[in-house]
């Protein structure tokens, strides 16, 4: 019924195989380990306590692994501090995924991590495929019993595999798409890693519509509502659908480029007169898009919104006096300026090149409605109406209605205000362009998806003076200047840091715009805005 299972210590890592069509069974995990030969199973009662030993590492690792590859799924659980979760994820290894033959080769341990690599046959329909990757485990001690075990964890069993997921082998749910850029140029997640997740998602709603035939694969079905399917072997490659995007190739790999060289960030292109997303990268690549979806608040690139609501109601003109002083108090908050920085009464332009948070601060009592920064970003900027219909999943900003001190926190981009990359970009598009032209990476002809509208424009007036504001902080002595200083064109900028809580370094946002392209990035841990997102953000304008 089956053609056996090893275990042998090679070169310091020890290797588990087993195969045959009866993928399973305890007492074949008896066997591995000699039924009394020193196993977890016949330890001491007595309850150990301290951290796990070296020894105690290597045995609860071997022996996990041994039962993971021999199929054992209910004894493999029992050696975790999950039993009950981990039982049947170790199972749908070889139901769901088809794994008729697995090979694990355990490197050397560090502290209480222990990697390894899988090497796994997977026969579907008479035929047979090698899938091979790497993963890694942690040995802890266990809170009752004492005995050294597994740390459970869904991503034991494969990195991307998380809580609620599950394998599977077989025919593709959706169509296979060959993306392709404005130009016709192929999209690959080779060649664009940022793209991977976003052409999962771009597959899975458009591959039957674009004419795309499903292949046979093994995946990650995510179990999760709005995330797509991970698509990890392909066994037989279905035929693909041409999918025409508005990415532009060019500034996709610049942004891919620019991003990559920080840790934690994202990045956005759009065109303002048509909301056509030119580009769009993460750092990491691979995984969560946080440029369309992730939640932060955007710091002082949020006085875009700020300022127009100003401008609008008449409080302030781009080029009258308005007061800059080193703090304002709001109810019971105090606000400061960076380094506590004051320009005295200067025309609010200047203020906004600069960046002072007080010269937006001291104009709350005047505009006396807490709603009204809200009201101003989803009737002219299109945020926050969580309708936007991009393509792919993406969230549009988020403004909840604050009072006193919170409220204030929001006119200069902290506290409740949530962004991302993408919607930022939008913002200063519409600050470009003066109307708000909804983001979208998928034409609406191809789907008769409506796109989200606001509710009006700026006027001409505010328009105008806006872009006046934002070229001041692209040039001379504005807190963009020296980013942008390699931008040509019409352009303008606004510089933005954002503190977050557990973090010594604020975010690093910056945006701006060249022509008729619209550019945001935030930069985890960046600091100031120009240091790090602006020079993403120049170099996507550049090639663009």
């Amino acid at each position: 019924m089956r053609s056996g299972v090893k275990v042998a210590i090679v070169g310091g890592v020890f290797v588990v195989v087993a195969g045959g069509a009866a993928y399973g069974g305890y007492n074949l995990w008896q066997g591995v380990n000699g039924g009394g030969g020193g196993g977890i199973s016949t330890r001491s009662e007595e309850k150990l306590t301290g951290p796990v030993t070296k020894d105690e590492v290597t045995d609860a690792a071997k022996e996990f692994l041994a039962a993971w590859a021999a199929g054992e799924s209910d004894r493999a659980g029992q050696l975790t501090n999950n039993p009950v979760d981990a039982g049947p994820v170790v199972a749908d290894f070889g139901v769901g995924a088809k794994v008729s033959k697995a090979e694990i080769t355990a490197g050397t341990p560090v502290g209480p991590k222990v990697p390894f690599t899988v090497k796994a046959t997977i026969t579907y329909e008479g035929q047979s495929k090698l899938w091979t990757y790497g993963s890694e485990l942690t040995v802890v001690r266990g809170l009752s019993t004492g005995r050294p075990l597994v740390d459970w964890q869904p991503a034991v069993i494969h990195p991307k595999l998380t809580k609620g997921a599950t394998l599977h082998t077989g025919a593709a749910k959706t169509g296979e798409i060959m993306a392709v850029d404005r130009k016709g140029d192929e999209l690959t997640p080779e060649k664009y890693p940022s793209l991977a997740p976003i052409l999962t998602q771009l597959r899975d709603k458009y591959g039957a519509k674009v004419g795309g035939q499903p292949g046979v694969e093994t995946w990650i079905e995510s179990g999760a509502q709005g995330s797509p399917n991970i698509t990890l072997v392909t066994h037989v490659k279905g035929k693909p659908g041409r999918l025409e995007t508005t990415i532009d190739a060019q500034a996709q790999a610049a942004a891919e480029r620019a991003v990559k060289q920080y840790g934690e960030g994202s990045v956005v292109a759009v065109k303002p007169s048509t909301g056509e997303v030119r580009a769009v990268a993460n750092a990491p690549a691979a995984g969560f898009n946080a440029a369309f979806q992730g939640k932060q608040a955007p710091g002082s690139t949020w006085k875009i919104v700020t300022a127009a609501l100003l401008l609008e109601k008449g409080l302030v003109t781009a080029n009258g006096p308005a007061p800059c002083p080193p703090d304002a108090r709001y109810y019971t908050r105090t606000f400061h300026n960076l380094d506590n920085f004051s320009l005295g009464t200067v025309p609010f332009k200047r203020s906004f090149a600069k960046s002072c948070n007080t010269a937006f601060i001291k104009w709350i009592d005047e505009v006396d409605d807490d709603s009204a920064l809200g009201k101003e970003a989803r009737d002219v900027f299109g945020i926050g109406m969580n309708n936007w219909k991009t393509g792919i999943d993406s969230f549009d900003g988020s403004v909840p209605e604050e009072t006193q001190g919170a409220a204030a926190e929001q006119y200069i981009g902290q506290g409740t205000v949530q962004m991302n990359a993408l919607n930022i970009a939008s913002i200063t598009a519409t600050a470009k362009y003066g109307t708000f032209k909804q983001p979208f990476l998928v034409s609406q002809e191809l789907d008769g998806r409506p796109f989200a509208k606001a509710a009006r424009s700026l006027s001409p007036s505010v328009s105008s003076q806006l872009r006046a504001m934002m070229r001041a902080a692209a040039t001379g002595e504005g807190t963009g200047a020296r980013a942008m200083a390699g931008v040509g064109g019409d352009k303008g900028a606004k510089t933005g840091s954002a503190e977050v809580d557990g973090q010594a370094t604020s975010n690093s946002w910056f945006t701006g715009y060249s022509d008729d392209l619209a550019v945001a990035a935030v930069v985890q841990s960046g600091g100031h805005g120009g240091d790090a997102a602006g020079q993403v953000v120049a170099s996507v304008l550049r090639a663009g």
